[in-house]
């Protein structure tokens, strides 16, 4: 080993999702020492839409207008469920932090209280809740039906307007598209989401753009384009295009990995870095001991290896591609502790007959078993430590994707996590939101 901690932190948080991220966010707000291990890199395949809960049951798709009427529901129907277990008042504050504390990072959200149809670069609408500012437009102005134009650049391949147009324009009367070329990208034959994000920084290539796009706007009421309107000053060149247009301007998220995606990993580790978390972005846990009131994490980077000792520990580690969970022939395992992982009990059950089972497919529901405080279960069905709680997607019993319930599972389980920590080691009550 390179080198030991001699430090023992309140919470070690091992992950770096949007669970991870929560946790570490909640649990230094309530005063305590957090070490937080891991990569956020997942966070890029995000599309800055936070989902509380937006379809149940799954097999039907029965969309809901309010997430906390379709978390009543689903107690009825699923009382195990972790988002029912942490219940609806955990996840509404939890969730109200989260977005107030990106927008503190530069990425503001609308006020939210029900869901919203947030169109995409598919053609097609997805149900959530949290929607960022520079997205909430395109909602409206598809709920009301307004007269809207679409804009695309030339090169860029990730969003065509017109693909939209097509998919979506008998459900929007009035819907329209252009494409123009992107100020200084005459000569390329492809233009890159990312760079076009940094170049609209620029006032100038803003007002150069604005010249390109005035003339198309005609009777619109409303002007889409993808998401790229800024890197790290969105809000700022989101509220530049309104003004200089002077409707509502809206992006469309496109697919991953996304310029909003990038913003939110950056909003995140922003307001993990203000409220003076330790993070070690570059270290993997390979495993953990507890010894008494204190767990000895193993950590490795490039550097090497060492320990770090913390009174408790979240794990917030995801699933198959957070390699929070690992699976083979014989089954998932969870790979740091050997957790006791629900799953279907023959290999042969993981997946239904049909691809796109409505259902969404029995190995989707897989994931930990934790006691009724989150705490998880050893291989004997015991909590395997008294301060070892997993949040996030790495539970079992849901289906995150299916039932649009990813950033409320991840952001109240957190919530809830850290308040029972703080509880039991004595830090101060919750902050108000």
């Amino acid at each position: 080993m390179s080198g030991q901690q001699s430090k023992t932190w309140d919470v070690a948080v091992v992950g770096a999702g949007m669970a991870g991220m929560s946790a570490a966010l909640f649990a230094a707000s309530r005063g305590l020492s957090v070490l937080h291990v891991g990569n956020g890199g997942g966070l890029l395949f995000a599309s800055g839409l936070l989902d509380v809960l937006g379809v149940h049951p799954v097999a039907p798709g029965r969309v809901w207008d309010r997430p906390w009427d379709a978390l009543a529901a689903l107690g009825k129907d699923d009382p195990g469920h972790p988002l029912v277990r942490v219940g609806a008042d955990a996840v509404r504050v939890a969730m109200e932090r989260v977005m107030s504390e990106l927008g503190d990072a530069g990425m503001p959200y609308a006020p939210a209280e029900g869901n919203r149809q947030v169109p995409t670069s598919l053609g097609t609408t997805k149900v959530t809740y949290g929607v960022p500012r520079s997205m909430v437009a395109g909602a409206q102005a598809f709920a009301e039906g307004l007269p809207t134009l679409l804009v695309d650049f030339r090169g860029l391949r990730e969003f065509s307007a017109c693909q939209v147009v097509q998919t979506m324009g008998d459900r929007w009367p009035g819907l329209r598209c252009a494409r123009v070329e992107f100020p200084d990208s005459e000569a390329l034959s492809e233009l890159y989401a990312v760079h076009v994000a940094t170049a609209l920084e620029s006032s100038a290539t803003r007002e150069r753009l604005f010249e390109r796009v005035r003339p198309l706007l005609g009777d619109a009421s409303a002007v889409g384009f993808p998401a790229v309107l800024g890197l790290s000053r969105s809000g700022q060149v989101h509220q530049a295009f309104e003004a200089a247009l002077g409707m509502p301007v809206f992006e469309i998220p496109t697919m991953p990995t996304s310029v909003p995606g990038l913003r939110l990993k950056g909003a995140l580790e922003a307001a993990v870095g203000a409220h003076g978390v330790s993070r070690r972005v570059q270290s993997v846990v390979t495993g953990i001991v507890f010894d008494g009131d204190v767990a000895q994490l193993t950590l490795h980077d490039a550097a090497g290896g060492q320990t770090a000792a913390a009174r408790a520990v979240i794990l917030a580690t995801g699933r198959f591609v957070g390699k929070g969970l690992v699976a083979d022939r014989r089954g998932v395992a969870e790979p740091i502790l050997g957790l006791r992982v629900e799953q279907p009990e023959a290999r042969d059950s993981w997946h239904s007959r049909r691809f796109l089972e409505p259902a969404g497919h029995p190995i989707n529901r897989a994931g930990l078993v934790t006691d009724s405080v989150g705490r998880p279960l050893d291989a004997a069905g015991n909590p395997a430590w008294r301060r070892l709680y997993a949040v996030g997607s790495i539970l079992g019993r849901q289906d995150w994707m299916r039932q649009k319930c990813g950033s409320g599972l991840s952001a109240g389980t957190a919530w809830a996590a850290v308040d029972a920590i703080a509880g039991d080691l004595g830090g101060p009550g919750p902050v108000a939101g």
